[in-house]
């Protein structure tokens, strides 16, 4: 059984020696976020050409899904082992058994899973932990990590700071879980839990002593919240913006911090808790698949966290969803914090600079990596490859491997490399061409992401279908 920092280790070793040294923060004034989707065995363009968004989280998700457009090609071809095996209808498959996923993110999601108190009883956070120094440590019960992702993430200090540290001695996950949660607990120096159905319906938004109720350790003070600086999206609630803990209101869909559209990119909370329903694979992917492709656990590193809002913004806000499509569910998400801190993350590079003049800074770059066999690194600044020109934008060269088009690329070329007799039927039955038309065509998909938006994520911001009519 692999645990928090098997994972946390395994995705920090990889980022050093796997991923080049263009692109990576400049050491001691920028700070940057790690994410990683993890094998265990057990501004917008109408072309889709530019990478809208930036953050880590979704970086890592789509260059997972590059993978598995990677995994399904040799699974069709026959010619070698794939993740894949075949489904029971004609051009479908599904995973093998036993196979599993975990996402690592080295911080908490931007948006609701960041709104968490901070308490008065807080420490000097753990040393970090650096590529060299546990690259030679093993980690027999975890395959390579599938994909690898960097990002600049924006998170707002509250507006009357009050300077707390973050506390190291062993955290006790088992007094922080919701006492009418049951679970299985191990002790040790990281823990590992089973989270079982909850099906309760989702609280509404709250703010201030109803928001970290059930957070707080018994004799724990709250003076402020971690704020995020993802807005509220227009037909939500807004926050109170009241000095303290009644600042935020929680459980809303928000937009995104930093890089990206702040009127298109929804938050990398509202993100997890979308892929957590849906699935991780997309629509395109869908059309080959039987069931969504889930995750199995989440796991951050070391860095303000609470269980409670992390499960809060992931998993309770869709727990009443009812009447998916077969195969789709409200996924039970293993969550655990590692006791390992990023080397680059922004607490790590702030203890480096505490006597220094200046400010840190977001890395500008998102570094990315998959585990394919043609060109699996990409580096990106602003949208776009990192060193390109101006007059090269709308080029092949400028793009991203996991913008939109890029990827849709590769599921045409999946489509194209299968005779049309042995294509899924949703490939078969009408005549598709634009991006728009294949996505629209995942029938069970789109079905399922409906019954989402009208129970769940009702203001949830969606391109308008110009953007998708690509080819």
């Amino acid at each position: 059984m692999w645990t928090a920092d098997e994972i946390a280790r395994l995705c920090y070793i990889h980022y050093g020696t796997r991923l080049p040294k263009q692109g990576r923060p400049e050491p001691g004034r920028e700070w940057t976020l790690l994410a990683a989707v993890v094998k265990v065995n057990s501004e917008q363009s109408s072309q889709g050409d530019i990478l809208n968004d930036s953050h880590a989280e979704v970086i890592a998700k789509r260059s997972f899904q590059r993978y598995l457009f990677h995994q399904l090609s040799i699974a069709v071809s026959l010619q070698q082992d794939s993740i894949f095996m075949p489904g029971t209808k004609i051009g479908m498959w599904k995973l093998k058994p036993d196979l599993h996923f975990v996402f690592f993110s080295s911080h908490t999601p931007c948006g609701d899973a960041s709104i968490i108190p901070m308490l008065e009883l807080e420490d000097q956070p753990c040393s970090p932990v650096h590529s060299d120094e546990v690259v030679s440590q093993s980690a027999d019960a975890i395959s390579d990590p599938v994909v690898l992702g960097n990002k600049r993430k924006c998170e707002e200090l509250p507006a009357h700071p009050v300077i707390k540290k973050m506390r190291i001695e062993p955290r006790d996950l088992s007094r922080e879980i919701p006492s009418d949660t049951a679970m299985h607990y191990s002790t040790g120096k990281e823990g590992s839990f089973q989270i079982p159905t909850d099906v309760s319906n989702s609280s509404p938004p709250a703010s201030g002593a109803a928001a970290t109720k059930g957070i707080v350790p018994v004799g724990a003070k709250v003076v402020d919240i971690y704020r995020t600086g993802a807005k509220c999206v227009p037909g939500e609630a807004g926050d109170t913006q009241k000095p303290g803990i009644e600042y935020h209101q929680v459980g809303l869909l928000r937009v995104k911090p930093g890089r990206g559209d702040r009127t298109r990119s929804m938050s990398c909370s509202d993100k997890l808790a979308r892929w957590n329903v849906l699935g991780c694979q997309g629509a395109l992917l869908m059309h080959f698949l039987e069931e969504p492709i889930y995750l199995a656990a989440l796991v951050v590193g070391k860095c303000p966290y609470s269980p409670e809002a992390m499960k809060r913004a992931v998993t309770d806000r869709c727990q009443h969803v009812s009447g998916l499509p077969r195969g789709f569910q409200v996924q039970e998400l293993k969550m655990l914090q590692s006791d390992l801190l990023f080397e680059h993350s922004r607490h790590a590079v702030q203890a480096k600079r505490a006597n220094c003049p200046g400010k840190v800074v977001p890395c500008g770059a998102a570094i990315s990596w998959s585990a394919v066999p043609e060109q699996p690194l990409d580096v990106t600044c602003n949208g776009f490859r990192q060193g390109v020109t101006k007059k090269s934008i709308g080029s092949l060269r400028a793009r991203s491997k996991v913008c939109k088009v890029e990827l849709f690329n590769m599921f045409q070329k999946l489509v194209s490399s299968i005779s049309e007799n042995k294509r899924p039927e949703s490939l078969r039955v009408k005549k598709l061409e634009t991006y728009w038309d294949y996505k629209e065509a995942a029938a069970s998909y789109q079905e399922a992401w409906k019954a989402l938006r009208k129970q769940a994520f009702g203001s949830w911001i969606r391109n308008s279908p110009d953007y998708h009519q690509f080819k």
